[in-house]
């Protein structure tokens, strides 16, 4: 059990608080360079050197625009709409630790509260309760294009959070802990829960991209069909805190994803136990930022899912793979069996639910050029 140090606790929660709105903006100006260069354009470069200064035009245009509320809109809960997001999405992180913790004392804790058992419940059970701003946002709008992004993020979110949560029992099965801090000291022992189980990867990082509302699957927003979805509406520094929880979202979700499948801050030969902080913290940012850039190059490869596609994929295909995954789990560790028997397992499930998808419908040939 951790001791609790009220003065370092609030000081981290300043800084990481700071950091994180901070890194958020800044990401912003990084996707519209990804977006310019994936569509041959040149993007931000007239406010300041490079435009890095973009970042901060952007917030004070938020910040300096009228506030607008439509008249119509129920006050009260428009404005309680971008508060949830935003909170949400800060107080998910609390428990994800963004560097080295030892289970002995030691310096420096990175992360706000830790030895948390049961750390990756807490995150689930807090980012769940952002589905209410969005809801909440679109009925509160009065407007019908708010409206139906607000039903379509009910409908999607809660189907997604169940092939979430089934894909990481797996890895709470090997580690015997729902301490995000114990699983990544499993792997630098046992080796990264990758290797073991990359069908359960696949599934978290598909539903995490359907929870953050990223491209394919930003169906409560999308912009040529629902103007802006649930934040229609909404203006300022009111759309600014909408926007920002969705990317610390993002990166909170990149965390999970490095510490759960990729070992945290542990990379061989360059950050295992007893290496300096400083390796194990450039590790884990190295590593986090190749998840935020996978889901920026992905916003502009993919198309969107019809409304019908995205609920068949989570309903037809995710949940029935996570099941399969977590009954392979079980089995092997009732049974005591090596976890790389998983490796083949998992590559044989994703392969035969493949499988059928590949077969001419109906015993048809495939159709074939004219020459």
């Amino acid at each position: 059990m951790h001791e609790f140090h009220f003065w370092p606790t609030l000081i981290t929660i300043v800084v990481i608080f700071c950091a994180l709105q901070a890194t958020a903006g800044f990401l912003v100006y990084v996707e519209r360079k990804i977006c310019a260069y994936m569509q041959n354009r040149i993007g931000p470069n007239r406010v300041g050197p490079y435009g890095l200064l973009q970042v901060l035009a952007d917030g004070l245009k938020f910040i300096l625009k009228e506030e607008f509320v439509p008249k119509t809109a129920d006050k009260g809960i428009f404005l309680l709409a971008p508060c949830i997001a935003i909170t949400t999405a800060m107080l998910s992180f609390a428990v994800v630790p963004f560097g080295a913790t030892d289970n002995d004392a030691q310096a420096y804790q990175f992360v706000i509260a830790p030895g948390l058992d049961i750390g990756i419940l807490f995150i689930f059970a807090i980012s769940s309760l952002a589905v209410y701003a969005i809801i909440l946002g679109g009925w509160a709008s009065n407007n019908k294009y708010s409206m139906l992004g607000g039903l379509r993020s009910s409908a999607q979110i809660i189907s997604y959070e169940i092939p979430l949560g089934l894909s990481i029992l797996g890895v709470v099965l090997l580690t015997g802990s729902l301490n995000l801090e114990d699983i990544t000291w499993r792997q630098t022992s046992a080796g990264w829960n990758i290797f073991f189980q990359p069908l359960a990867f696949l599934l978290f990082m598909t539903s995490a991209f359907a929870e953050c509302n990223r491209l394919p699957f930003d169906l409560p927003e999308s912009e040529q069909e629902l103007v802006g979805g649930y934040h229609t509406e909404y203006n300022a520094f009111k759309l600014a805190m909408f926007l920002l929880g969705e990317y610390v979202h993002m990166i909170t979700t990149s965390f999970l994803m490095v510490i759960l499948f990729f070992g945290g801050w542990h990379f061989p030969f360059i950050a295992g136990p007893d290496a300096h902080w400083i390796w194990k913290l450039i590790v884990i940012a190295g590593k986090v930022t190749f998840f935020i850039l996978l889901y920026m190059l992905v916003r502009w490869t993919l198309p969107r899912f019809r409304f019908d596609q995205l609920m068949g994929l989570a309903w037809k295909v995710l949940i029935p793979l996570a099941l399969a995954n977590v009954i392979a789990v079980m089995f092997v560790v009732e049974f005591r069996i090596s976890p790389w028997v998983l490796l083949p397992v998992s590559i044989g499930i994703l392969v035969g639910a493949a499988a059928p998808a590949l077969r001419p419908m109906n015993g048809a040939e495939p159709i074939r050029a004219e020459q």
